[in-house]
């Protein structure tokens, strides 16, 4: 899973990067900044929160946007919810789900499945992951959450890239290496994290978070060497909300502190085969990354139409490695990054229905514990800790507005510009080993448009685009190429665009009760992606594409029960592209071909007990 926001995330070689993820609270993202979208269950998750732009620095480390996913809450009426699905290339989900109430204990408890055999040769995957979560009130002022997630992923096989003549000869097979040396990862993750609100009064509340998760991951790449992590990562933190007044005017106030943890210990080793050679220990130490974080935020009226938006975040982000294998010499060492992040806003409620807005921050992402694990430059890569990699340092603006004219549409247009220093960019990637270093500077432009429309009281339509020029401002240079003022960020598409017509027989009445989940809905779905290039220099790059999906599903109430059929077509048109790129790969394998026309076809059943 690849999530860019404004061309933040589109360097990293797995997980997310550049983005914070939360979940019903809890941080999915470790302190130095890397996450794991699969932490999210999506079969149990009740809705998903994007913010990006200046506002998003205010959440620290890493914060090119925030992704905020929410558990379901409880029903009233205990229900059992139960899904099925397969598709294309050994497909196969899901998904068994329990939720409801019982006195003042609200409970989710969801279980789901997922298989496939994958498009191209060894890319193969399994994964099986629970998530629940415990909700009581034990008196007026108390609200706990109680949230515990498992996910096992015994199989996640890696095609690796392809060069483009291998792309264009065929795009099904695996990159170089990849099955003689079975390249794949091995993931077990357990997390368990509560949240504790307490209102001290109609105006005010505290709210204390804690959590501890482990993660193991074991993989074994195409260079015959497998790494093992083996990951405890531990934090708290307490805020405040407060409603007053200063000169007659609402203001609402925002303050706490967050500690978060994270202690791996990383090995590696020869393999034979995709299987670890006996006696092969190569990579040995302790790595130790550590955030400690105040932050504040006031939100005020200053007149009846203009809103003033102020916060400052201080942090403080610690990495270390212990190399405990000495025999290569001594890999051990430790950097600290400090700053400070101001965030302002000011939003003109120019009508009911309109707000007009502008916004800066400053921005702050220091390297993650996997970016400092390798040095290297040109076709070299090393497994040595990398203290000189330093923090990128950025400005964002923004100006935009948000028209909501009537219940079912909306209309959102921003323009941003973000101006970034010692930007952190790949200096080399080969054989799933990829080294990191500073680009001196970087610059970002662009615009953005989102909006949903009732058409007609049957056809809705729904658009999202954005055009983006992210480019180096300056030339940079290491020992085997060198980067040009002007050249474009690789990894970052400099256009994109969904587009989705939906046709419903009953409509889209939002005062409907229950029974509008009856009937039969249909959508088309156009997705346009501006060329992507793979490297520094820009020698190389993926073509735009353009892709068409088409989706049917039928619902029927049964009795007291609901039962969904839903199918799709993806790539209707059985398009042939690239839908990803690995940037800077050392040996031109740049390319991960997406799959040709695939269907998938599934069945839903809820019931209330």
């Amino acid at each position: 899973l690849q999530i860019s926001i404004r061309g933040f995330g589109s360097r990293a070689s797995f997980g997310l990067r550049g983005i914070r993820l939360l979940i019903d609270g809890i941080p999915a993202t470790t302190p130095d900044g890397q996450g794991q979208g699969s932490s999210i269950s999506l079969t149990s998750t009740e809705r998903i929160e994007v913010l990006r732009g200046p506002l998003a620095q205010l959440y620290g480390n890493s914060s090119g946007g925030v992704i905020q996913a929410f558990t379901r809450d409880a029903p009233e009426t205990p229900e059992f919810l139960s899904q099925l699905y397969a598709g294309s290339y050994g497909l196969r989900r899901s998904d068994w789900q329990y939720a409801g109430r019982v006195g003042m204990y609200g409970l989710v408890a969801d279980y789901s499945t997922f298989e496939t055999d994958g498009y191209r040769a060894n890319s193969g995957a399994k994964r099986k992951q629970f998530n629940g979560k415990l909700s009581f009130e034990p008196n007026d002022q108390t609200r706990v959450n109680v949230i515990f997630n498992h996910f096992d992923m015994p199989l996640a096989q890696d095609p690796l890239g392809l060069t483009a003549a291998q792309l264009a000869a065929n795009p099904q097979q695996a990159g170089t290496g990849a099955i003689l040396a079975r390249v794949r990862k091995i993931t077990l993750q357990d997390q368990i994290g509560t949240s504790v609100k307490y209102r001290l009064d109609a105006d005010q509340s505290l709210t204390a978070r804690a959590y501890y998760g482990n993660r193991e991951n074991l993989q074994y790449q195409a260079n015959n060497i497998w790494v093992g992590l083996n990951r405890d990562y531990y934090g708290a933190g307490l805020q405040y909300n407060g409603q007053s007044r200063i000169g007659g005017r609402p203001v609402a106030l925002v303050a706490g502190y967050e500690l978060d943890h994270s202690r791996e210990r990383r090995q590696g080793g020869s393999a034979t085969g995709g299987e670890k050679t006996p006696a092969s220990l190569t990579r040995n130490e302790n790595n130790i990354a550590r955030n400690s974080d105040f932050f504040a935020q006031a939100t005020t009226l200053l007149t009846d139409v203009i809103t003033l938006t102020t916060g400052l975040r201080s942090s403080t982000v610690r990495l270390a490695s212990d190399d405990l294998y000495l025999s290569d010499g001594n890999g051990s060492g430790a950097v600290q990054y400090s700053t400070l992040s101001p965030v302002l806003g000011l939003t003109y409620h120019a009508r009911d229905d309109l707000n007009l807005y502008v916004n800066y921050g400053k921005g702050f992402e220091t390297p993650t514990l996997a970016e400092v694990a390798y040095t290297g430059t040109g076709a070299t890569t090393t497994a040595l800790f990398n203290p000189g990699l330093k923090a990128s340092r950025s400005q964002h603006y923004e100006l935009g507005a948000k028209w909501v004219p009537t219940e079912q549409s909306r209309l959102d247009i921003n323009l941003f510009l973000v101006r970034a220093s010692d930007e952190i960019v790949v200096a080399s990637s080969s054989s799933g080993r990829t080294a990191f270093k500073n680009a001196p500077a970087t610059r970002r432009t662009g615009l953005e448009i989102s909006g949903k429309a009732l058409l007609f009281p049957n056809l809705q339509a729904t658009l999202a685009a954005s055009w983006i020029n992210a480019r180096f401002s300056e030339a940079y240079a290491n020992s085997t190429i060198k980067v040009a003022a002007g050249n474009k960020l690789p990894g970052v598409p400099d256009k994109y665009l969904f587009s989705e017509l939906l046709w419903s027989l009953q409509g889209f009445d939002l005062a409907r009760p229950r029974g509008s989940v009856q009937g039969t809905k249909a959508g088309l779905e156009l997705i346009r992606a501006g060329r992507i290039f793979a490297n520094d220099v820009n020698t190389a790059s993926a073509d735009d594409y353009t892709v068409i999906n088409a989706k049917v599903s039928q619902a029927w109430i049964l009795g007291p029960a609901t039962l969904v059929a839903y199918g799709r077509i993806d790539n209707l048109m059985n398009k042939r592209y690239a839908g990803s790129v690995i940037v800077n790969q050392a040996a031109g394998q740049f390319y991960e071909a997406a799959p040709p026309r695939t269907w998938s076809l599934g069945l839903q059943f809820v019931l209330p007990l």
